[in-house]
């Protein structure tokens, strides 16, 4: 005797999702690999859901890109002790900026492509400004000083990250590796004196170094 047929499936509502499941989910995408693989598309996938239920949540990419920064910035940028001397300030607040960026380079490369910032690292912004204007700048200035501030960390940020990852991904000698072993003395005195120690030398940690360097240079005369 046939049996009865199981009863059909019917296709139901997509599980209810939240806005922190979205973005704890996006970071995932995003720290796997990178910004580019993160589309609204997949979100809805990886979250099992539908792109459009994404919308009652978040406008488009960029709001989720925004989203992403707050979440970031507020669960790892720490406010220091800010010391009273206003250029220290300016040092103290731009190393903890980078602190934070230099852990999770996706963020530099969002901030850096698009006109995107998060609310939540503003209170940073404010601190290097207002140092730098106490120091004797403008307010127009010490926003140009600000922008420079910015511009060699997230260089430096994006040159080492960079650097990194073509030697993780490939142990043979770099191009500028090969031409530094074979430089001519008489043409490039200096370059050949430290070519043996470049590589190491270019690969040590002196940003704060680079940093006071700049800050002195912008308020030099101040």
């Amino acid at each position: 005797m046939p049996q009865p047929s199981a009863p059909r499936k019917t296709q139901g509502r997509p599980p209810r999702i939240s806005r922190e499941e979205i973005i704890r989910t996006a970071r995932r995408i995003v720290d796997e690999g990178g910004v580019d693989r993160l589309t609204m598309r997949r979100l809805a996938t990886e979250v099992g859901s539908t792109p459009m239920a994404l919308y009652h949540h978040v406008r488009d990419k960029e709001e989720l890109l925004v989203l992403l920064l707050d979440d970031y910035a507020a669960t790892t940028l720490r406010r220091p002790e800010l010391p009273a001397d206003p250029r220290e300030r300016v040092v103290v607040a731009a190393a903890a900026v980078h602190e934070a960026l230099a852990t999770c380079p996706w963020i530099v490369e969002v901030l850096t492509a698009d006109d995107l910032m998060s609310t939540t690292a503003l209170w940073f912004v404010e601190q290097i400004v207002d140092g730098l204007v106490e120091c004797g700048l403008s307010p127009d200035r010490a926003v140009h000083g600000y922008r420079a501030i910015w511009y060699y960390s997230a260089g430096e940020i994006v040159v080492r990250t960079t650097a990194a990852r073509r030697r993780a991904d490939d142990d043979r000698a770099t191009y500028r590796e090969q031409v530094f072993a074979d430089l001519d003395p008489r043409e490039l005195p200096r370059l050949a004196q430290v070519a043996d120690r470049w590589t190491p030398l270019t690969a040590e940690d002196t940003y704060l170094d680079g940093l006071r360097a700049l800050v002195n240079g912008l308020l030099a005369g101040r």
